[in-house]
Protein backbone atom coordinates (compact mmCIF):
# COMPACT_ATOMS: atom_id res chain seq x y z
CA UNK A 1 0.00 0.00 0.00
CA UNK A 2 2.83 2.21 0.84
CA UNK A 3 4.60 2.04 -2.14
CA UNK A 4 1.09 2.20 -4.03
CA UNK A 5 0.57 5.54 -2.40
CA UNK A 6 4.31 6.62 -3.17
CA UNK A 7 3.35 6.12 -6.90
CA UNK A 8 0.40 8.31 -7.31
CA UNK A 9 1.79 10.68 -5.70
CA UNK A 10 5.25 11.18 -8.59
CA UNK A 11 2.15 10.63 -11.05
CA UNK A 12 0.29 13.90 -9.14
CA UNK A 13 3.38 16.12 -9.01
CA UNK A 14 4.42 15.13 -12.25
CA UNK A 15 0.92 16.29 -13.84
CA UNK A 16 1.11 19.21 -11.73
CA UNK A 17 4.91 19.92 -13.44
CA UNK A 18 3.82 19.70 -16.58
CA UNK A 19 0.38 22.17 -16.28
CA UNK A 20 2.79 24.64 -14.30
CA UNK A 21 6.03 24.54 -16.87
CA UNK A 22 2.85 24.80 -19.94
CA UNK A 23 1.09 27.58 -18.37
CA UNK A 24 4.97 29.35 -18.00
CA UNK A 25 5.75 28.81 -21.37
CA UNK A 26 2.23 30.11 -22.33
CA UNK A 27 2.53 33.59 -20.19
CA UNK A 28 6.53 33.60 -21.33
CA UNK A 29 4.57 33.78 -25.24
CA UNK A 30 1.91 36.41 -24.18
CA UNK A 31 4.53 38.74 -22.80
CA UNK A 32 6.83 38.54 -25.86
CA UNK A 33 6.68 41.69 -28.17
CA UNK A 34 4.57 41.65 -30.87
CA UNK A 35 6.47 44.79 -32.62
CA UNK A 36 9.32 43.55 -34.78
CA UNK A 37 10.94 46.96 -34.19
CA UNK A 38 11.75 45.38 -30.71
CA UNK A 39 13.54 42.33 -32.04
CA UNK A 40 15.22 44.84 -34.66
CA UNK A 41 16.68 46.76 -32.05
CA UNK A 42 17.87 44.09 -29.79
CA UNK A 43 19.33 41.89 -32.82
CA UNK A 44 21.84 45.11 -33.96
CA UNK A 45 22.31 45.54 -29.81
CA UNK A 46 23.62 41.36 -30.32
CA UNK A 47 25.65 41.68 -33.40
CA UNK A 48 27.37 44.88 -32.44
CA UNK A 49 28.19 42.71 -29.11
CA UNK A 50 29.44 40.13 -31.71
CA UNK A 51 26.76 38.00 -30.37
CA UNK A 52 25.69 36.82 -34.07
CA UNK A 53 23.80 33.75 -33.41
CA UNK A 54 20.85 36.08 -30.81
CA UNK A 55 21.10 38.25 -33.45
CA UNK A 56 19.82 36.01 -35.80
CA UNK A 57 17.40 34.97 -33.55
CA UNK A 58 15.59 38.20 -33.42
CA UNK A 59 15.64 39.64 -36.70
CA UNK A 60 13.75 35.62 -37.51
CA UNK A 61 11.49 36.95 -34.94
CA UNK A 62 10.99 40.37 -36.42
CA UNK A 63 9.99 38.97 -39.97
CA UNK A 64 8.01 36.12 -38.44
CA UNK A 65 5.71 39.60 -37.73
CA UNK A 66 7.08 41.33 -40.52
CA UNK A 67 7.90 39.71 -43.47
CA UNK A 68 8.34 42.29 -45.69
CA UNK A 69 11.03 43.88 -43.24
CA UNK A 70 13.96 45.01 -45.99
CA UNK A 71 15.86 46.20 -43.39
CA UNK A 72 15.70 43.16 -41.67
CA UNK A 73 17.47 41.31 -44.43
CA UNK A 74 20.08 43.46 -44.44
CA UNK A 75 21.17 43.44 -41.06
CA UNK A 76 20.31 39.56 -40.91
CA UNK A 77 22.74 39.47 -43.61
CA UNK A 78 25.31 41.24 -42.43
CA UNK A 79 25.07 38.57 -39.25
CA UNK A 80 25.37 36.11 -41.61
CA UNK A 81 28.27 37.15 -42.99
CA UNK A 82 30.22 38.04 -39.64
CA UNK A 83 29.65 34.17 -38.88
CA UNK A 84 31.19 33.47 -42.40
CA UNK A 85 27.93 31.63 -43.54
CA UNK A 86 28.86 33.55 -47.04
CA UNK A 87 25.87 31.96 -48.81
CA UNK A 88 22.89 32.59 -46.65
CA UNK A 89 24.32 36.45 -46.33
CA UNK A 90 23.98 36.88 -49.88
CA UNK A 91 20.45 35.35 -50.01
CA UNK A 92 19.35 37.75 -47.30
CA UNK A 93 21.09 40.84 -49.08
CA UNK A 94 20.06 39.80 -52.28
CA UNK A 95 15.98 39.73 -50.73
CA UNK A 96 16.87 43.08 -49.19
CA UNK A 97 17.80 44.71 -52.68
CA UNK A 98 14.90 43.24 -53.86
CA UNK A 99 12.67 45.38 -51.68
CA UNK A 100 15.19 48.19 -52.00
CA UNK A 101 17.12 48.39 -54.81
CA UNK A 102 18.77 52.03 -53.51
CA UNK A 103 20.73 50.16 -50.83
CA UNK A 104 24.56 51.19 -51.38
CA UNK A 105 25.46 49.25 -48.48
CA UNK A 106 23.43 46.06 -49.24
CA UNK A 107 25.17 45.85 -52.51
CA UNK A 108 28.66 46.47 -50.67
CA UNK A 109 28.26 43.91 -48.19
CA UNK A 110 27.07 41.58 -50.65
CA UNK A 111 30.29 42.27 -52.12
CA UNK A 112 32.57 41.70 -49.05
CA UNK A 113 30.24 38.10 -48.94
CA UNK A 114 31.30 37.21 -52.52
CA UNK A 115 34.86 38.64 -51.84
CA UNK A 116 34.96 36.17 -49.10
CA UNK A 117 33.95 33.16 -51.87
CA UNK A 118 36.68 33.81 -54.51
CA UNK A 119 34.23 35.24 -56.15
CA UNK A 120 35.43 39.08 -57.11
CA UNK A 121 34.08 39.57 -60.21
CA UNK A 122 30.27 39.55 -58.78
CA UNK A 123 32.21 41.64 -55.95
CA UNK A 124 33.53 43.94 -58.02
CA UNK A 125 29.90 44.40 -59.55
CA UNK A 126 28.08 44.88 -56.75
CA UNK A 127 31.00 47.75 -55.14
CA UNK A 128 30.58 49.10 -58.66
CA UNK A 129 26.88 49.61 -57.82
CA UNK A 130 27.29 50.66 -54.46
CA UNK A 131 29.44 53.71 -55.31
CA UNK A 132 27.15 54.62 -58.29
CA UNK A 133 24.41 55.22 -56.01
CA UNK A 134 25.85 56.28 -52.40
CA UNK A 135 28.69 58.64 -51.43
CA UNK A 136 32.21 58.04 -53.00
CA UNK A 137 33.64 55.76 -49.47
CA UNK A 138 37.25 54.86 -49.07
CA UNK A 139 36.38 52.07 -47.70
CA UNK A 140 34.29 50.82 -50.87
CA UNK A 141 37.02 51.32 -53.20
CA UNK A 142 39.73 49.94 -50.75
CA UNK A 143 37.87 46.67 -51.22
CA UNK A 144 36.93 47.20 -54.56
CA UNK A 145 41.14 47.48 -54.84
CA UNK A 146 41.93 44.14 -53.21
CA UNK A 147 39.20 42.78 -55.65
CA UNK A 148 40.89 43.68 -58.65
CA UNK A 149 44.44 42.87 -56.96
CA UNK A 150 43.17 39.22 -56.71
CA UNK A 151 42.60 38.97 -60.21
CA UNK A 152 45.93 40.47 -60.61
CA UNK A 153 44.55 43.57 -62.33
CA UNK A 154 47.17 45.94 -60.52
CA UNK A 155 46.53 48.97 -62.20
CA UNK A 156 43.25 49.43 -61.36
CA UNK A 157 43.93 47.95 -58.09
CA UNK A 158 46.40 51.15 -57.58
CA UNK A 159 43.36 53.75 -59.25
CA UNK A 160 41.30 52.59 -56.54
CA UNK A 161 43.92 52.63 -53.51
CA UNK A 162 44.88 56.27 -54.78
CA UNK A 163 41.12 57.33 -54.41
CA UNK A 164 40.70 55.58 -50.99
CA UNK A 165 43.78 57.46 -49.96
CA UNK A 166 42.46 60.87 -51.63
CA UNK A 167 39.21 60.33 -49.33
CA UNK A 168 41.24 58.97 -46.25
CA UNK A 169 44.92 59.70 -46.01
CA UNK A 170 45.99 57.65 -43.64
CA UNK A 171 43.84 54.57 -44.60
CA UNK A 172 46.52 52.00 -43.57
CA UNK A 173 45.18 49.17 -45.44
CA UNK A 174 45.09 51.25 -48.88
CA UNK A 175 48.51 51.76 -47.95
CA UNK A 176 49.70 48.48 -46.98
CA UNK A 177 47.67 46.90 -50.38
CA UNK A 178 48.97 49.75 -53.13
CA UNK A 179 52.35 48.75 -51.39
CA UNK A 180 51.59 45.04 -52.39
CA UNK A 181 50.39 46.63 -56.18
CA UNK A 182 53.60 47.87 -56.68
CA UNK A 183 55.74 45.46 -55.59
CA UNK A 184 54.05 43.18 -57.55
CA UNK A 185 54.82 45.33 -60.91
CA UNK A 186 58.43 45.49 -59.74
CA UNK A 187 57.77 49.14 -58.69
CA UNK A 188 59.83 48.85 -55.74
CA UNK A 189 60.97 52.49 -54.74
CA UNK A 190 56.97 53.16 -54.26
CA UNK A 191 56.29 49.73 -52.72
CA UNK A 192 58.86 51.03 -50.09
CA UNK A 193 57.20 54.54 -49.78
CA UNK A 194 53.81 53.02 -48.91
CA UNK A 195 55.37 50.50 -46.32
CA UNK A 196 56.44 53.15 -45.08
CA UNK A 197 53.66 55.71 -44.35
CA UNK A 198 52.28 51.97 -43.30
CA UNK A 199 54.78 51.54 -40.43
CA UNK A 200 54.24 55.31 -39.12
CA UNK A 201 50.83 54.64 -38.83
CA UNK A 202 50.74 51.28 -37.45
CA UNK A 203 54.49 50.39 -35.86
CA UNK A 204 53.38 46.76 -35.26
CA UNK A 205 52.79 45.65 -38.50
CA UNK A 206 54.56 42.96 -39.44
CA UNK A 207 53.45 41.94 -42.40
CA UNK A 208 54.66 45.77 -43.62
CA UNK A 209 58.21 45.29 -42.59
CA UNK A 210 58.19 41.92 -44.91
CA UNK A 211 57.14 43.15 -47.41
CA UNK A 212 59.44 46.14 -47.10
CA UNK A 213 62.13 43.54 -46.78
CA UNK A 214 60.92 41.95 -50.10
CA UNK A 215 61.17 45.21 -51.78
CA UNK A 216 64.64 46.31 -50.64
CA UNK A 217 65.83 43.26 -51.46
CA UNK A 218 65.16 43.47 -55.60
CA UNK A 219 66.78 46.90 -55.37
CA UNK A 220 69.97 44.89 -53.86
CA UNK A 221 69.40 46.60 -50.94
CA UNK A 222 70.11 43.88 -48.54
CA UNK A 223 70.88 45.37 -45.39
CA UNK A 224 67.87 47.18 -44.96
CA UNK A 225 66.28 43.71 -46.44
CA UNK A 226 67.75 41.99 -42.76
CA UNK A 227 67.05 44.78 -40.80
CA UNK A 228 63.42 44.37 -41.50
CA UNK A 229 63.59 40.49 -41.40
CA UNK A 230 64.26 41.33 -38.11
CA UNK A 231 61.67 43.56 -36.96
CA UNK A 232 59.10 41.43 -38.52
CA UNK A 233 60.38 38.36 -36.74
CA UNK A 234 60.58 40.23 -33.33
CA UNK A 235 57.12 40.89 -33.88
CA UNK A 236 55.96 37.20 -34.51
CA UNK A 237 56.17 36.53 -38.27
CA UNK A 238 56.94 33.60 -39.60
CA UNK A 239 59.44 34.57 -42.76
CA UNK A 240 58.62 31.39 -45.41
CA UNK A 241 62.24 29.44 -45.60
CA UNK A 242 62.63 29.98 -49.29
CA UNK A 243 63.29 33.67 -49.15
CA UNK A 244 65.70 33.80 -46.23
CA UNK A 245 67.67 31.15 -48.59
CA UNK A 246 67.39 33.74 -51.69
CA UNK A 247 68.50 36.45 -49.36
CA UNK A 248 71.23 34.84 -47.55
CA UNK A 249 72.33 33.62 -50.78
CA UNK A 250 72.78 37.27 -52.40
CA UNK A 251 73.76 39.07 -48.94
CA UNK A 252 76.13 36.16 -48.34
CA UNK A 253 75.60 36.36 -44.51
CA UNK A 254 73.32 34.14 -42.20
CA UNK A 255 71.01 37.03 -40.95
Amino acid sequence: MKSTLGKSTGIILSILLFFLFSYASAQQKQDEPKDAKFYIDRGIAYGEKGQFDQAIDDFNKALEIDPKGAGVYYYRGIAYARKGQYDWAIADLAKALEMDPKSANAYYFRGIAYANKGQHDQAISDYNKALQIGPKDAIIYYYRGIAYGEKDQFDQAIDDFNKALEIDPKHAGAHYYRGIAYLNQGQYAWAIDDFNKVLEIDPKRADAYYNRAIAYYFKKKYGESWKDIKEAENLGYKIPPKFLENLRKASGRQN
